[in-house]
């Protein structure tokens, strides 16, 4: 048998599993691995500034293809714990990454040795599995098992402690040999399928919920020939954004108390019937769950079968892969549309568009400071239908999910569950090196942007070119719009009066200067009128220089987007809605009035 270190046969496995991107940071206690990735070939790294980023940037690889699993790389002791967060987000939204640490040797894990920490137990409850390696001869195994596990069932990160001892000694591996393991995914029942379709064939005004899950499992055209061969409107989750095109016939907005659309929340209310695939009902998706399930039957499918009931209890509940359940779907659906047993349900559907030409929000303002709502109406113009938006959380978040369109699967990339601040830069480049050719566009406000902007310079040193759309009001505005409930506006003003670029006013931080000083290229536009130029100019520059770029876009310090608190019925449009057709002019539907 051939023999090699421990950390050399990690890396072969790497490779069969079909591994060709890496994220990290290397130090003492990971470097006998890094030495083995570099002997080892076949594996291309990316050297991240900030181990977090480099586990935010295995997850935004992840997520932009089918099959892909991004591998992040650190020392021992704080580079594991800096790269929780990542973890909980991707366990959070379902995201398989492996993350791979170093550790002290074995024989000095319980002497407090310096950076000698137990990620395993800290790691634990924001994975599938976290183990620390004690005897070399088990690494082969336990990264077949990471892989298998990733893979099986609902989706998520693994973690794979190794100590430095463990790293270096020589075991007998033949890669040759190797094989991963069989993934096992639930699959439904015909039975089952066909007691879900009698429900729906029973209802009068049916939806389906198409979660993230479908996109998981690469089912997303399944879900379209399902929707099409039943006339049945698709509400996407945030998660499931990109299932169908926006502006497919079927596409009936999405719903929820943040990212939602005025017409989503009306073509839901107006239900009464809801099939949910590949879905976990979030909070910011439901709202009021009493206002959400009343007058409706529910069937839930979900990979997960401790989903099921998890959230309030569905009439029919069916724990299955969202692929082998929608293949079932469209073979009995295809069934009965042979024997004439499918109803029609054109004035439904039509129905549904008729809500989506008449309840929208007004972009068109032409203020200066700007609004947010021009930002969207803008970038709906510059970026077309091949766009990957990329971000996380906050008010340009929310208002990006009210006002963007999205056309195809994975290209929203969002951070549904988990949220944390600083996730989009890092995020968008792991994005941009799985897409490299493809037309990457991140979004943030000021705070989330300043969160882990040195990775920014990951970019420049490793040409990943991609457009960051900022939207600047120096605030933290999500935080400020939750405070009004308090009577309060505490700790979240972030203006200050730069004495290096006093042209900022009260904006404070330059983020033009701090850009182009960390090797990118930046634009900052103050008026309405120079946010197409801009964007179009960002494009230009990202693909001659290959490097992220930024627009900055100056905004009013407070604006308030619309949301709301309790139910889906009452959602607080702050500002103007839509009245005519100049004030949403990039809408999916020409606006059509009351």
């Amino acid at each position: 048998m051939p023999r090699m270190t421990a950390a050399r046969a990690a890396v072969e496995i790497l490779k069969l599993e079909g591994v060709t991107n890496a994220f990290g940071v290397p130090g003492a206690a990971i470097n006998p691995f890094y030495a083995a990735l570099k002997a080892g070939g076949g594996i291309d790294h990316t050297l991240a500034r900030h181990v977090e980023g480099a586990s935010h940037m295995a997850e935004g690889y992840t997520r932009s293809r089918a099959g892909n699993i991004g591998v992040c790389i650190g020392t021992s002791g704080p580079a594991g714990t800096d790269m929780i967060t990542g973890l909980y987000s991707a366990i959070a939204d379902s995201v398989p990454i492996l993350c791979i640490t170093g550790q002290a040797p074995v024989a000095k894990l319980h002497k407090e040795d310096f950076q000698a920490v137990d990620i395993a137990s800290i790691a634990k409850p924001v994975t599938k599995a976290a183990t620390t390696v004690l005897e070399a001869a088990q690494v082969p195994g336990v990264f077949q098992q990471a892989f298998h596990l990733m893979r099986s069932g609902r989706p998520g990160p693994v973690l794979i402690d190794l100590p430095i001892d463990v790293q270096l000694t020589e075991i007998e591996f033949d890669p040759q040999t190797y094989q991963p393991l069989p993934v096992y995914k639930p699959a439904a029942s015909r039975a089952q399928i066909e007691k879900a379709i009698g429900l729906l064939l029973a209802s009068e005004r049916p939806v389906i919920v198409a979660g993230g899950g479908i996109i998981n499992a690469d089912a997303c055209e399944l879900l379209v020939e399902f929707a099409e061969l039943t006339g049945t409107p698709v509400i996407p989750t945030l998660m499931g954004w990109g299932i169908l095109a926006d502006d497919h016939e079927l596409n009936a907005g999405m719903v929820g108390l943040q990212t939602s659309h005025r017409y989503g929340n009306a073509n839901f209310l107006e239900s009464d019937f809801v099939l949910g695939i590949g879905n976990r009902w979030a909070n910011r998706h439901t709202g009021d769950l009493a206002v959400y399930t009343k007058g409706r039957t529910f069937v839930h499918v979900d990979i997960e079968p401790t989903q099921l009931g998890r959230i309030f209890a569905p009439d029919l509940g069916i724990a299955s892969d969202a692929k082998a359940a929608l293949e079932l779907f469209v073979d009995v659906a295809k069934e009965l549309e042979a024997a004439g047993r499918l109803p029609d349900r054109s004035a439904w559907a039509t129905s549904t568009q008729e809500r989506k030409a008449r309840l929208q929000r007004r972009t068109h303002f032409d203020n200066v400071p700007l609004k947010p709502q021009r930002v969207y109406e803008e970038m709906n113009r510059a970026f077309g239908p091949e766009t990957r938006y990329v971000t996380t959380i906050g008010l340009s978040q929310i208002a990006g999910a009210q006002m963007l369109h999205v056309y195809k699967p994975r290209h929203w990339i969002n951070c549904g569950q988990a949220g944390p601040l600083g996730w989009t830069i890092p995020a968008a480049l792991g994005v941009a090196t799985a897409d490299p050719e493809g037309q990457v566009v991140a979004l943030s406000g000021d705070y989330d942007f300043q969160f882990m902007l040195e990775e920014l310079a990951v970019g420049a040193q490793h040409n990943i070119p991609y457009v960051h759309v900022l939207v600047n009001n120096s605030y933290l505005g999500l935080i400020r719009q939750a405070q009004r409930n308090l009577d309060i506006n505490f700790q979240v003003n972030l203006e200050f009066e730069n004495i290096n670029s006093p042209e900022l006013g009260v904006y404070g931080v330059d983020h033009v200067k701090v850009v182009e000083g960390l090797g990118c290229k930046a634009i900052r536009v103050t008026e309405p009128d120079q946010l197409l130029p801009a964007f179009e100019e960002a494009k230009k520059l990202a693909a001659e220089f290959r490097v992220p770029v930024v627009v900055e876009a100056i905004l009013e310090r407070v604006t308030n987007i619309s949301m709301g608190a309790a139910g889906i019925d009452a959602i607080n449009e702050w500002e103007d809605i839509a009245t005519e057709p100049g004030h949403a002019p990039t809408s999916i539907r020409p606006f059509v009035a009351s």
